[in-house]
C-alpha cells in the first residue's frame, strides 16, 4: 500500500519535468523564431511605433528693403502633436482643442481615436493658442518647436510682399512670385519619439542648412511709410475708394515705394477681403486723362515742331465726325507751350491730326504703353492701346488727351521718369539682389537702359513746359515746394462705365505725376486717387499728396534746396483743375 502513492508522486514529477522541458523548448523555439526569422519584421514594427519619417522643409528666406530692414521673416512657432494611445477620451480632447484651434472637431476626433503613437494636430499655431492649450493640460497632447512666417511691419508694403499660407508657401505678391527662391529645400528625415509620443529631436541643424534664399528690394522702408501715411490721409479726406502712390528714381528706374490704400495685415490676411490683396499699381489699368498730353507733345517735338508752334483751338468746341471735343475755356490760337499750360483737349487733338496716328502710336509704345514692364511683380497688366490701324477718327483725338487708352500706374511713372531722365527709359527695378542663407550674393540686378525714346533736347523742352504754371495764379500751385523747381502733370479722368459704352458723370480718377528738381531730377512721384468725392480735380486731390510725399522724402534723403530757384510746376487736365 505504501508503494502506490510513491509511484503516483514519481509519475507526477516526471510529468512536470516533461512539461517544464517542453515549455523551455517551446519558449526557446519562439525566441529563436523572433530573434532570427522575425527580427526584421518586429524591428520595423518597433521603429514605426517610436519613429516617423517626415518631410522637413527649411525655413523660408527673408524679404528685405534696400537697407536690409525686414519686410518678411520667419520666427519660432509651436506645432501641436498627439499620442493617440495615451488619450482616454478622444471626443473630449477633440472638443477642447477644436474650440481653441478653430479646426473640425469630427476629423480631429477621428485622428485621436487611432491606435498610433504619434499624430499631428495643428502646425504653426499662434503663441496665444499654444498657451491656452498648455493651461488645460490635456493628456497625450504635446508641443513641438517649429517656425512660421511673420511680417514685422504688419500692413507696410503688404501688397508688394504678399503672404504665405498654412504650409508656408507663397499665395500672393513676391511671396508667390519668388516662392521657389524663398522656400527652403526639403529633406525626408526620421523623427524619434519617447514612450509618451513626444519627438526627441527635430534635427535643427538640418533645418538651418535647408533655409531658403533671401530677396533684397529696391524699396526704402521709410519712404514706403511716408507714402502710405500720406496716401491714407488723402483717401480718407476725400472719401475716395482707394489710392496708389509710387516713388521712383528716374536715373535708375528703382522703385523706392509702391503704396496702396486700403491696406491689410498679412499676419492675419484671412480677416480681409481678397480685393485688397492685389498690387493694383501693377494689376489694374485706368484711363489717365490729361496726363497723356506730355507724351503727345513729346511726339510732336520729335516730329519737328517747336514749343512755339501754334494750333487753332476752335474757341472751345471742335467736332470730329459725330463727336464733339470741348475745352474748359474757349481758346483760339495756342502754342504747344500754351496747350500744355492750359491743358487744351482740342489743341492735343489738333497736334495728332498734324503728326498722324502712326507717329503718336509709335511714341506711346516707345514710352512703354500697351506692354508689360516685367518689373517682377505677379499679375501685371499691359493696359490697353489698340493698333493705330484700328483707330477711328475720334480715337486718335481721344487718346491724345488720355481717353480710349488705359495704363497701369507702373507704366505711367516709368514714362514720366523717362522725360525726367533726359528722354531715356529705364527698365523698372524692384528686386536688387538675391542672397543666400549665409549672406552670399547669388544674383544682383543693376539699373538697365531699356531705350532712348526722345532726344535730350525734346526732353528739356517738355520738362520746361511741365514747370511753367505752378505759380500763384496757376492751377497747380498746390504742388509747389519751396526751394525746388518741380515739374508736374495732372489728369482728371471720368471713369468708363462698366459693361456699357460711355463715361460716368460723377466718378473720376485724379492723377498727379511729376519730378523734382528740374535740372537734376532726384525723385519721380505718381499719385492716383480713385473716385474722390466733392473735389475730384487732379490739382486739388492728387497734387497736395504729391507735394507732401516729395517734401518728406527730400528731407529724409537730405536733398538740398536749389539755389535761387523759383518753384514752378505745371498741372494740366482735360477739365478744369
Amino acid at each position: 500500500m505504501a508503494k502506490g502513492p510513491d509511484k503516483s508522486m514519481k509519475q507526477r514529477i516526471i510529468f512536470l519535468q516533461i512539461l517544464i522541458v517542453a515549455s523551455i523548448f517551446i519558449l526557446g523555439a519562439k525566441s529563436f523564431d523572433i530573434q532570427i526569422f522575425k527580427a526584421k519584421e518586429l524591428t520595423k514594427k518597433a521603429e514605426n511605433d517610436y519613429s516617423k519619417y517626415i518631410t522637413v522643409k527649411g525655413e523660408r528666406g527673408q524679404i528685405l528693403d534696400r537697407r536690409m530692414n525686414k519686410f518678411a521673416t520667419s520666427i519660432d512657432a509651436i506645432s501641436i502633436t498627439a499620442c493617440p494611445l495615451k488619450i482616454k477620451d478622444p471626443k473630449f480632447t477633440a472638443k477642447r482643442l477644436s474650440k481653441i484651434l478653430g479646426i473640425d472637431q469630427k476629423n480631429l476626433e477621428k485622428t485621436l481615436s487611432t491606435k498610433r503613437m504619434f499624430a499631428w494636430v495643428a502646425r504653426r499655431v499662434s503663441p496665444d493658442q499654444a498657451n491656452q492649450i498648455k493651461k488645460i493640460n490635456l493628456t497625450g497632447i504635446y508641443f513641438e518647436n517649429d517656425s512660421k512666417r511673420f511680417y514685422p511691419n504688419r500692413a507696410l508694403a503688404a501688397q508688394i510682399v504678399g503672404f504665405t499660407g498654412s504650409e508656408d508657401s507663397g499665395l500672393e505678391g513676391l511671396e508667390f512670385k519668388y516662392n521657389s527662391v524663398l522656400e527652403g529645400d526639403s529633406l525626408e528625415i526620421k523623427l524619434k519619439r519617447d514612450g509618451n509620443g513626444r519627438i526627441l529631436n527635430r534635427d535643427k541643424k538640418r533645418r538651418s542648412e535647408l533655409k531658403g534664399n533671401s530677396i533684397v528690394l529696391s524699396i526704402d522702408k521709410k519712404i514706403q511709410f511716408l507714402s502710405e501715411q500720406t496716401l491714407e490721409r488723402t483717401v480718407k479726406t476725400h472719401r475716395a475708394e482707394s489710392g496708389i502712390a509710387i516713388v521712383m528714381r528716374p536715373q535708375t528706374g528703382e522703385f523706392l515705394s509702391i503704396a496702396h490704400f486700403p491696406k491689410f495685415n498679412p499676419n492675419n490676411f484671412r480677416t480681409f477681403s481678397k480685393e485688397v490683396f492685389r498690387n493694383r499699381a501693377v494689376t489694374d489699368a485706368f484711363e489717365p486723362g490729361s496726363a497723356m498730353k506730355v507724351f503727345t507733345v513729346a511726339a510732336a517735338l520729335e516730329k519737328g515742331f517747336a514749343p512755339k508752334s501754334i494750333f487753332y483751338c476752335e474757341n472751345g468746341t471742335y467736332k470730329i465726325g459725330t463727336f464733339t471735343i470741348h475745352d474748359t475755356h474757349p481758346y483760339d490760337w495756342l502754342s504747344i507751350n500754351q496747350i500744355i499750360k492750359y491743358s487744351s483737349n482740342i489743341g492735343a487733338a489738333k497736334i495728332v491730326e498734324t503728326i498722324g496716328d502712326k507717329a503718336l502710336y509709335n511714341y506711346l509704345v516707345a514710352f512703354g504703353f500697351g506692354n508689360k514692364t516685367r518689373m517682377g511683380s505677379p499679375g501685371e497688366t499691359s493696359g490697353t492701346l489698340l493698333s493705330y490701324r484700328k483707330w477711328s477718327r475720334i480715337d486718335a483725338g481721344a487718346i491724345s488727351f488720355g481717353q480710349g487708352i488705359s495704363v497701369s500706374a507702373v507704366q505711367l511713372i516709368s514714362a514720366i521718369s523717362a522725360i525726367a531722365n533726359d528722354g531715356k527709359l529705364m527698365k523698372p527695378l524692384l528686386i536688387k539682389k538675391i542672397i543666400s542663407k549665409n549672406g552670399k550674393k547669388l544674383k544682383e540686378y543693376h539699373p538697365r537702359l531699356a531705350r532712348r525714346i526722345i532726344s535730350s533736347k525734346t526732353a528739356q523742352h517738355v520738362k520746361k513746359m511741365m514747370s511753367m504754371v505752378v505759380k500763384e495764379e496757376g492751377t497747380g500751385f498746390k504742388a509747389a515746394m519751396d526751394g525746388y523747381t518741380v515739374c508736374g502733370k495732372t489728369g482728371t479722368a471720368q471713369k468708363a462705365l462698366k459693361n456699357k459704352k460711355g463715361y460716368s458723370k460723377n466718378k473720376y480718377i485724379s492723377v498727379f505725376g511729376g519730378f523734382a528738381p528740374l535740372e537734376n531730377p532726384q525723385l519721380a512721384i505718381l499719385v492716383v486717387i480713385d473716385e474722390p468725392k466733392k473735389q475730384y480735380y487732379g490739382g486739388d486731390v492728387a497734387a497736395p499728396a504729391f507735394k507732401s510725399i516729395m517734401t518728406e522724402s527730400f528731407n529724409y534723403l537730405n536733398i538740398p534746396p536749389e539755389k535761387n530757384k523759383q518753384m514752378v510746376a505745371l498741372v494740366s487736365t482735360g477739365e478744369k483743375n
